[in-house]
């Protein structure tokens, strides 16, 4: 049976209801699908895809979800305010629109222009929010964060897995440690790793999806496939089915084969 795959959404609602019908056309109702992660930030409606993906998996859709980065982050932010994460090379708060919370806050109806410190070699912070000419405070806006977001939501993703193992493909949001196990990998090297994964050709025995690295357009690398083709910079989510080892993109002319 053939197993489909969806690369990082980042909020673009529009673009997962067009992938989810390419899939249908393709592969029926039934179709198992593998969501890759990244479900939150940048894109507009990030609010709307959870509702869509805990929809869909409470209707009995063969579907299996994996947590991404921006998802934890996007829980750490609700949970405690927290603003950064320590792969963030950038220091940038979760809030600003490059890593794109504000977009996520924003679908939940927590709105407002957020303004940040920049303290030199230091954490860029916010400060405050501003909304019909009022500031608002920090904590604030945590506090609203916690009341606009669904427990669901939050319970969601906290309970997704970070790995899908078949017989001949491995699904993984960033990508793996070469020379490790399965079992033995780091959760923040599932989660963000690029260096020591992207340049290897390292065989890991089975064909490795991920997402993560945004691209043009999903790519075969020869044992590994990126499939973030950059819907989160507003590039269209191009979704990819498997058979085997075998795979194509879905157009809405047909399957196209996605080769090294």
């Amino acid at each position: 049976m053939p197993i489909y795959a969806i690369g990082d959404i980042h909020g673009q609602k529009t673009m997962l209801d067009q992938a989810l019908n390419l899939i249908t056309s393709d592969g029926g109702d039934d179709a198992h699908i593998v969501f890759i992660g990244d479900y939150t930030d940048r894109g507009p409606n990030s609010k709307s895809v959870i509702d869509t993906l805990i929809a869909g998996k409470k209707s009995g859709k063969n579907w299996t979800f994996l947590k991404g980065n921006h998802d934890r982050m996007f829980c750490d932010f609700v949970a405690s305010g927290t603003e950064h994460d320590p792969k963030v090379k950038s220091n940038i708060s979760w809030v600003n629109s490059r890593l794109g919370g504000v977009t996520t806050l924003a679908s939940y109806g927590v709105t407002g222009d957020p303004h940040f410190s920049h303290p030199l070699n230091g954490f860029e912070t916010l400060t405050h929010y501003t909304r019909d000419g009022q500031n608002i405070a920090p904590a604030d806006i945590v506090a609203e964060a916690r009341a606009a977001v669904p427990q669901a939501h939050l319970d969601f993703i906290a309970n997704l897995p970070l790995t899908l193992e078949t017989e001949d493909l491995i699904f993984v949001h960033a990508g793996l440690r070469p020379n490790v196990a399965i079992a033995d990998q780091d959760v923040e090297d599932l989660l963000w790793i690029r260096d020591g994964f992207l340049e290897t050709d390292h065989d890991f025995g089975r064909l490795v999806v991920h997402g993560h690295t945004a691209l043009e357009h999903p790519t075969h690398f020869g044992t590994r496939i990126d499939i973030d083709g950059g819907a989160g910079y507003g590039r269209p989510l191009v979704p990819v089915v498997f058979e085997g080892r075998d795979c194509w993109t879905l157009t809405p002319a047909g399957r196209i084969s996605l080769v090294p």
